[in-house]
């Protein structure tokens, strides 16, 4: 069982189901609303932890309704709250997100206490960092905190996962050098690297293009294409599975979830944990909402 622990963010998703996106200046209908709990960080803990990781979590929710419900959601899954700091005068982190009927979505975010959280906070859970086999950050909180877990992961022998969503065009350097594996999509990679990524030959340029700055271990999940993988002396492609999507929400999360929770520390099966990573976001997109959609250990069994 892998030890999975999660650096990033919490927040209380409200969707909103249309049959055609709306274009600027229109007014359409809403086929259903509803609230979930989300977040990329919590998003990926909770797949790490109905997949079989020991899952702990470090963030902070604000002192309000949307943190009282998005805490419980996660305690609820067994996942380690220590880390999680209830913070004050601040509200806790939420996305505003529309689906249409094709499975698209658009969505706006709302930091408030993932933006809030400091190295300081993360730095009194350097014990349970060290005792991690992987460290896991996105970009929906604090880049000063994503920072100080990775340099405290490396001190400490323990391997990173960086997922650098929501995409931005330059990332800290000291970031990219405590990273051994990141996992963008095709737009965050052109955006990273300025390759538009359709061809293979495109993958492995903006691999090398990755591999320059720092990081030994590059992971393109190309959605219903798949997912190539460059580093460590491996490369491929690995295809996705043909499911007819209905909400991609949490694909991207469920995938690195997925993966965290079986990969091994030398990345040794990295090619069948991508596999397993698949399987379980090929089950999400065919669901509605974030967490809700992520499936369990159980269900990739069957």
């Amino acid at each position: 069982m892998n030890k999975v622990t999660v650096v990033g963010s919490i927040n209380l998703d409200r969707t909103l189901r249309v049959i055609d996106m709306p274009k600027p200046g229109e007014t359409v209908h809403t086929t259903e609303v509803f609230s979930a709990g989300g977040g990329k960080g919590a998003n990926q803990a909770v797949a790490a932890a109905r997949l079989g990781a020991k899952t702990r979590f470090i963030g902070a929710v604000g002192e309000d309704d949307a943190g009282e419900m998005t805490y419980h959601l996660l305690d609820e899954e067994g996942i380690d709250l220590k880390g999680v700091a209830k913070w004050p005068n601040t509200a806790t982190g939420q996305a505003y997100i529309i689906v249409d009927d094709n499975g698209e979505n658009s969505i706006m975010i709302h930091s408030g206490s993932n933006g809030a959280f400091t190295p300081e906070h993360v730095q009194k859970f350097a014990d349970e960092i060290a005792d991690s086999d992987f460290v896991v950050t996105q970009f929906e909180s604090n880049f000063d905190s994503s920072i100080e877990a990775f340099k405290i992961a490396h001190e400490k022998g323990v391997k990173t996962i960086l997922n650098p969503a929501p995409a931005m065009t330059k990332i800290p350097k000291e970031l990219l050098q405590n990273t051994d594996m990141i996992v963008p999509n095709e737009t965050e990679t052109e955006i990273l690297t300025g390759i538009h990524v359709e061809t293979e030959d495109d993958m492995k340029q903006a691999a090398t293009k990755l591999h320059e700055q720092g990081v030994p271990v590059v992971l393109i999940t190309l959605g219903s294409k798949g997912a190539f993988y460059d580093g460590m002396g491996q490369q491929g492609m690995v295809p996705a599975l043909k499911v007819k999507a209905v909400d991609t929400t949490a694909a991207g999360d469920t995938f690195i979830g997925a993966l965290s929770s079986v990969l091994t520390r030398d990345f040794s099966n990295l090619e069948e944990a991508i596999k397993q990573a698949n399987r379980a976001s090929a089950l999400t997109v065919q669901r509605f909402g974030a967490q809700p959609s992520i499936p369990y250990a159980k269900e990739l069994a069957e």
